[in-house]
């Protein structure tokens, strides 16, 4: 397949009149992770539910894998993957059956083989006959990535990931996203404002302020940019004080 994973031109939404998304032009190239960074109400959680075809743009365009949120809805729910910040899944159910519904509702043939080989690749093959309300924040998230790859999308989308884990939960976070990638080829694009995780595991990051796209380069390129600084959280204002 040719051409970039994601790819966004002019792209803006409004909520009752008021502009959270102003003219955003970003391409995302396939087998990057790219981590897109900005405070809490910049505009990446609207973003992200633009490219996950939850809402329409009010204006621009965007696109995954070559088709348009808007106008070919079920091609682009067909190659993607997506884990929200808030990970919703039916309690009383274990997690097997919980993937396996979603895996069925997906299309997925042999669902449940390829729940529990989903299970068995993220090391959680444990949790399958668990119920689901019994679970930890850490728990319930290890099922929600499960249920994002169960179809083994080309894209995954991370809404916040870290949010509620403790370190041994984004240290495990932050293997499976790398063993994503390397094994099996996911673009990953995470809404994120932890910065330190960045770090770790993007090989692309842009920054969203205020809804306007202020920043995108290699992680690379971002360090040798900033090599005075100490910290990313340094660099991080740096980039919202300035211009791209």
């Amino acid at each position: 397949m040719k051409g970039p994973a994601i790819e966004i031109v002019g792209l803006g939404h409004k909520y009752n009149d008021i502009l959270v998304l102003h003219d955003v032009d970003l391409s995302i190239d396939r087998g990057e992770i790219f981590g897109f960074l900005g405070h809490n109400g910049a505009g990446k959680t609207t973003t992200v539910n633009i490219l996950t075809t939850l809402i329409r743009p009010t204006l621009g365009r965007a696109l995954v894998n070559g088709h348009d949120v808007a106008t070919e809805r079920r091609l682009v729910t067909a190659d993607i993957g997506y884990l929200p910040s808030e990970v919703r899944m039916y309690p009383h159910m274990t997690a097997t059956e919980n993937l396996t519904f979603f895996a069925e509702l997906s299309g997925v043939e042999k669902a449940k083989h390829a729940v529990a080989e989903t299970l068995e690749y993220l090391d959680c093959s444990d949790l399958a006959d668990r119920r689901v309300g019994s679970f930890s924040t850490g728990m319930r998230q290890r099922i929600g990535i499960a249920q994002a790859i169960v179809h083994r999308p080309s894209v995954l989308f991370l809404d916040e990931p870290t949010a509620g884990l403790d370190p041994s939960g984004i240290r495990q976070l932050r293997r499976t996203i790398l063993d994503l990638n390397r094994d099996l080829g996911m673009t990953v694009f995470m809404n994120t404002h932890q910065l330190s995780e960045v770090s770790r595991v993007c090989t692309t990051i842009g920054v969203l302020s205020r809804g306007e796209l202020i920043y995108k380069d290699s992680m690379e390129a971002t360090t040798r940019r900033f090599p005075d600084e100490t910290s990313l959280e340094d660099i991080y204002v740096q980039m919202e004080g300035s211009p791209a």
